[in-house]
Order: structure tokens, then C-alpha cells, then sequence
């Protein structure tokens, strides 16, 4: 196991990797921007590098500067946490290359599946299904005009190398297209550094499924069934829930098998996301593989009991699965709200010092989050201030437990999107399960 590990993130992942790591018995490096020097992750681990000024571009993100953190404290081991490096081949390959273990999976790993047009291709020939698109990184604006007649509109130009809803545009009809492919080359190059796109039929009203997987280095993989990530704005999710109200114990081995081949036909190791969606026909398509921990990985742990970031270290240690797949036992429901510091009217950042912050508890209960009263959200970051996690032993106790902690949980100084996510969970249609990725925008038009 490993002596130390470099914590390379902020927030809420970086604590939950920290306390993660000491019930490990591993000792640990917060890094911190010179705006973090009095975080909360920071003042939990046992050893602090200031890496950079506040803009994550010179500190967070600063290779060359989260490296040379690593070799004065002696760390062998980097948690990237997700975001920032999580998902960067070249940080994976050079912590591979000075003999600094990057805890998830390998820099060919990130860097075949990272392309999302390559991962369709690889998933598609192994036979499994696939969302109807292109079939590599679109040329020109010809390739996509002719790939998007082949398709049939309504179409999504995505980028290859993209996440978190950068570089999307959905486009309509043929006289879209050109301004389309244009936005998501120039927001894809600004954002990923790579402008390369590729198209996908858009889906009207689908579910955003996604399956968790863990992979060792002996080539077994066991998946901990799915999560629902329907309820999204901009393609950013704002509500989780597992198991999804509408796939039942069939659809779940058959998409748990299509995620254990898709991963396995990568040579996947480590811990990862397969991510699909699902049609009102309940027919479902592979979109693309994410290589992190994902931000709603907690409510997988709340109905398997399995503590992801522990077994994330242990897969990257070397150590074998401790279970098979006929180990995995789901036990009750879980939602997960993440909560912004934005205005959840206009969806804008809302930075500012948290003058009362007291968050919710009692049975079933969790937040996840590295604010208290007086911290200060800096405009430099993402804008996820916290996330409230419940359990519950079927979905309606999951989802009134969830009200009841909303209710509760307060915070001050600045705004936060808590009174959307209580009107969600008051709306008759999310309370019988009846949502899709448009649901957020008919809900606030209405």
C-alpha cells in the first residue's frame, strides 16, 4: 500500500480523498492555491504545498508545480480527485514516467476512452449498441452536414475530448449546422485544448443512465449498477438517484453486462463510469466512458456499501477485487442534490464569504462538502459548494428524507441553488419518476 499520497484537488473530493487515506493509514499532501491557503482540505491533511495563485491554470492544473509538490514531500502516490488533472493523458503518463503511482487508470486508459469518438469506435466493434453518430472526429463542416443527412436531425455536435457539457451543440435542422460546429470547435478548443467534435442523434426526452465499474490490473471488472442523472441544466447534472425508477432487475444485468464489455474491450483498469443513454423504448446506447470518480459517487456507496475512493486506491496499489459481481447487493435508494453557490434563478456564480453555514442530519443523512461558517467562495472554481446525499429503504422514504434535509440545511452570505432543488423535489412529475434530461427546462419555463 502506499506511504503517501498527494491529494491533487480542492473541496469536497479533496477532504473525501484525505479522510479516505487515513483510515487507510496513509499519510497525506493537500495542495492549495494561494485563495485555498485556509481550506478545509487543507487544514486536514497532514502536509501543505501551496502550489500557484488562485487561477487554476497556474496552480491546480500547473503540472510542473503539483509535480515538484510531490517530490519534496516524498508522496508515491497522486489522487487527482475529478476535474483539474483527473483526466489529462499527459499528467498520467508523466507521474508513470518518474515513478509517482496516479491513482486511477493508466495514461493509455485516459487517453483512448478521453477520445470519445475513438471509445465509440472501440465499443461499437465489440458488437455492443451505440448511440447512432459519426463514425470518427468530423473533417469539416461537409462531413458533419453529410453525417447529420445520414443520421437524421435532430443531431448533437459533441467534443471528443469533452465533459461536463462543453463543447455540445444541438442542432435542429441543416442551416444550424454550420454555426454549431463552429461554437463547439472554438469552445471545445478553448476549454480541452483540442477542437476535435463528432456528432451523435439527439435523443428527444431520453434518460441520462450511467454504470459504475471497478476494473484490477488481472482483467476482472464487477459493475454496482446504475445511477440516473436525468436532471440536468446544460447538460450539468443537478440530481442523482440510484437505483433509476424506471430499470428493473432484467434491464439492470443487461446494461451492467454492456458496461462490464465496454470497459473490458478497453483493457480498463481502475475505477470508471460507463454512460448511456436510454430511450423511451427503453432501448440503450453507449455515449462514452468517464475515467474518474464521478461527483455522484456517493449514492452508489450508500445502496452497495462499498466505499469507492478506498477501493480506487487499492486497485491502483496493485491489490486484487475483493468481490465478485454476485457480491453486489443494492439495499434501499439514494438521491444526491449538489448544491451551487449560484442564483438559482439566474444561474449565476454567486461568490462571497458564508456567514451561518449549518448543514442537515440525523438517520440517512450525508454531506459531502468543505465549507463551515466563514469560509469564502472564491469566482476562480466551480461552483459546487456542497452535496446532500440520502438513504432511504425505497425511493419515496429516500426522496421525503431528502425534503426534510433540504428543509433543514442553511446557508448564509451568499446565494445558493437550495430553494430550486426544494421546488424539485415538491414537483408531482420528479416525485413519480417521470423525468428526462428536458425535464429541468420545462420545469423552469414553467
Amino acid at each position: 500500500m502506499f506511504k503517501k499520497v498527494l491529494v491533487a484537488n480542492r473541496g469536497e473530493i479533496a477532504l473525501r480523498v484525505i479522510r479516505a487515506c487515513k483510515e487507510l493509514g496513509i499519510k497525506t499532501v493537500a495542495i492549495h492555491s494561494e485563495a485555498d491557503a485556509l481550506a478545509l482540505h487543507v487544514r486536514a491533511a497532514e502536509e501543505k504545498v501551496c502550489v500557484g495563485p488562485a487561477e487554476s491554470a497556474l496552480s491546480y492544473r500547473n503540472i510542473p508545480n503539483v509535480l515538484s509538490a510531490a517530490e519534496i514531500t516524498g508522496a508515491d502516490a497522486i489522487h487527482p480527485g475529478y476535474g483539474f488533472l483527473s483526466e489529462n493523458a499527459h499528467f498520467a503518463e508523466v507521474c508513470e514516467s518518474i515513478g509517482i503511482k496516479f491513482i486511477g487508470p493508466s495514461s493509455e486508459n485516459i487517453a483512448m476512452m478521453g477520445d470519445k469518438a475513438k471509445a465509440r469506435e472501440i465499443v461499437a466493434k465489440r458488437g455492443l449498441p451505440v448511440t447512432p453518430g459519426s463514425p470518427g472526429e468530423l473533417r469539416s463542416e461537409e462531413d458533419a452536414l453529410q453525417a447529420a443527412h445520414t443520421i437524421g436531425f435532430p443531431v448533437i455536435i459533441k467534443a471528443t475530448a469533452g465533459g461536463g457539457g462543453r463543447g455540445m451543440r444541438v442542432v435542429n435542422k441543416a442551416e444550424e449546422l454550420s454555426r454549431a460546429f463552429q461554437a463547439a470547435q472554438a469552445e471545445a478548443k478553448s476549454t480541452f485544448g483540442n477542437d476535435g467534435v463528432y456528432l451523435e442523434r439527439y435523443f428527444l426526452e431520453p434518460r441520462h443512465i450511467e454504470v459504475q465499474i471497478l476494473a484490477d490490473q488481472h482483467g476482472r471488472v464487477v459493475h454496482l449498477g446504475e445511477r440516473d442523472c436525468s436532471i440536468q441544466r446544460r447538460h450539468q447534472k443537478l440530481v442523482e438517484e440510484t437505483p433509476s425508477p424506471v430499470v428493473d432487475p432484467k434491464l439492470r444485468r443487461e446494461i451492467g453486462r454492456v458496461a462490464v464489455e465496454a470497459v473490458k474491450a478497453a483493457h480498463y483498469r481502475n475505477v470508471g463510469t460507463v454512460e448511456f443513454l436510454l430511450d423511451k423504448d427503453r432501448n440503450f446506447y453507449f455515449m462514452e466512458v468517464n475515467t474518474r470518480i464521478q461527483v455522484e459517487h456517493p449514492i452508489t456507496e450508500m445502496v452497495t456499501g462499498i466505499d469507492l475512493i478506498k477501493e480506487q486506491i487499492r486497485l491502483a496499489a496493485g491489490h486484487p477485487l475483493s468481490i465478485r459481481q454476485q457480491d453486489v447487493v443494492l439495499t434501499g435508494h439514494s438521491m444526491e442534490c449538489r448544491i451551487n453557490a449560484e442564483d438559482p434563478e439566474k444561474f449565476t456564480p454567486s461568490p462571497g464569504m458564508i456567514t451561518k453555514y449549518s448543514p442537515p442530519g440525523g438517520f440517512g443523512v450525508r454531506v459531502d462538502s468543505a465549507m463551515e461558517s466563514g469560509s469564502v467562495v472564491v469566482p476562480y472554481y466551480d461552483s459546487m459548494i456542497a452535496k446532500l446525499i440520502t438513504h432511504g429503504r425505497d425511493r419515496q422514504e429516500s426522496m421525503a428524507r431528502m425534503k426534510r434535509a433540504l428543509g433543514e440545511f442553511v446557508i448564509e452570505g451568499i446565494k445558493t441553488t437550495l430553494p430550486l432543488h426544494r421546488r424539485i423535489l415538491d414537483d408531482s412529475d420528479f416525485q413519480k419518476g417521470h423525468v428526462s434530461t428536458t425535464f429541468l427546462d420545462r420545469f423552469l419555463a414553467g
